[in-house]
């Protein structure tokens, strides 16, 4: 049977300034623990390549905008990969 884990990035764009915007990315790994990878690419797309090279396909995504204040973005890009077959493990 196959069976999937799952992980999720989340972007977050936030003012920090009149005109400024600051750009965060973490990641939620499949055993609960977070990380900010913001250090490790700039946009979405670099994260989410960064994530197919290591066997997560993208499955659905999300976005949260607060438009009554303009402040804040979220985007959610909900991540899948098989887990090994433990089947036939001791």
């Amino acid at each position: 049977m196959l069976r999937w884990e799952y992980a999720l990035l989340v972007r977050r764009r936030e003012a920090s300034g009149p005109s400024e915007w600051r750009m965060s990315f973490t990641w939620y790994s499949p055993d609960g623990t977070r990380q900010d990878v913001s250090a490790l690419g700039d946009t979405a797309i670099s994260h989410l390549n960064r994530a197919g090279d290591r066997g997560w396909e993208l499955v659905s995504t999300e976005e949260d905008v607060n438009n009554l204040e303009g402040t804040t973005e979220v985007h959610r890009y909900y991540l899948k990969r098989p887990l090994p077959d433990t089947a036939d493990l001791p």
